[in-house]
């Protein structure tokens, strides 16, 4: 199948029912992507729900191998769902045909696939035929090579280090409703119940997301730290994180301190970012203007303000971002991917 001079596309969200997918679905019909046809798939527990598209209740078909004949048609799928399926089904359904826009990790490292933000690397589309799969980088990542990319062109990147504030919608609906009623019973001086964290996340901050290695580096830190070489293609770039879930629903804050190899003022670095697409610069200090979580919410834009030097290294500059998770970390990067097929790169 090729996309070459369609019109209009037939796309499927897998994954339909979670977070990331309903807001890939609002995304879809809010920027009027031209979509033939969208057919939506999840897990058998979903069956026999629907989700409205464009005025029409479309039926949620399960995934399975032995259902993998309707995307012989489909020429892109909104994928999000987790790395083992991922890994199971993407490779079954990109052979029939179907580019495959993966929001898991499990494809982000693959050598012969593409890690895309749009506005930052887009250029590396043109190998994604090799497994018609792309990758969506990890939310965290996302926001913070919006800010490195323009940065690194001017000034050439050293180093960075980041501290994330990461909402509680990076861990699905389950995250958000855990947050909620764990609010809920506290205001109410009831038994708190944890699951979806590790420890109570209403009104506490906990330095822990994914799994650790055995350096003591979460997964999701590597996760920053490996996809923002690639995705830069500068293997001398030094990354270092810490990730932190904090207690809101929406949005996800960094702190990012960047060394550079050139030397450049806050001045120079805020007309820099000011004039980068995909970015918003919001950064007055003197009228309390810098970018908060609730700032970033259903925003396509991604926010960024505190911007001054660091006077502890040579060539340093430290600034505060704010982006929303579950759009441009997740279901609208994707849209934009699958918007940037164009025949430059089919």
């Amino acid at each position: 199948m090729s996309l070459l001079g369609q019109s209009k596309w037939n796309v499927a969200v897998i994954g339909a029912t979670g977070a990331v997918g309903r807001e890939m679905i609002s995304i879809l019909e809010e920027k009027e992507f031209p979509v033939a046809k969208l057919r939506l798939f999840a897990s058998e527990k979903s069956f026999g729900q629907t989700l409205r598209f464009r005025g029409q209740e479309l039926p949620i078909e399960v995934l399975a191998k032995d259902h993998l004949a309707p995307f012989e048609n489909i020429d892109i799928a909104l994928v999000s769902v987790g790395s083992r399926i991922s890994q199971e089904f993407l490779p079954l359904i990109a052979e029939r045909g179907t580019v495959c826009i993966d929001n898991s990790s499990a494809w982000r490292m693959d050598p012969d696939v593409p890690l895309i933000v749009p506005e930052v690397n887009a250029s590396a589309l043109s190998g994604f035929r090799q497994k018609n799969i792309i990758a969506n980088p990890n939310c965290s990542t996302i926001q913070m090579v919006q800010v490195l990319k323009p940065i690194h062109d001017a000034y050439q990147i050293k180093r960075v280090v980041v501290s994330t504030y990461q909402s509680t919608s990076g861990k699905g609906q389950k995250g958000i409703e855990e947050l909620s009623k764990q609010t809920i019973a506290l205001l109410n001086q009831k038994e708190i119940k944890t699951e979806a964290f590790p420890h109570q996340i209403a009104f506490n901050c906990i330095p822990h997301i994914d799994q650790f290695d055995e350096e003591g580096y979460t997964f999701e830190e590597k996760k920053m730290m490996l996809e923002t070489v690639k995705i830069l293609e500068d293997a001398s770039i030094r990354v270092t994180a810490t990730c932190v879930r904090v207690p809101v629903f929406s949005c996800h804050g960094e702190s990012i301190n960047i060394e550079t190899e050139r030397n450049a003022s806050a001045d120079e670095i805020r007309a820099l970012l000011s004039q980068t697409k995909g970015l918003k610069v919001v950064d007055d200090p003197t009228k309390n203007l810098y970018p908060t979580h609730i700032l970033g919410v259903n925003q396509d834009d991604t926010f960024v303000g505190r911007i001054r030097e660091d006077h502890s290294v040579e060539n340093g500059v430290h600034l505060w971002v704010v982006s929303d998770n579950l759009r441009k970390g997740a279901a609208l990067n994707a849209v934009q991917i699958a918007g940037a097929l164009s025949r430059e790169f089919l």
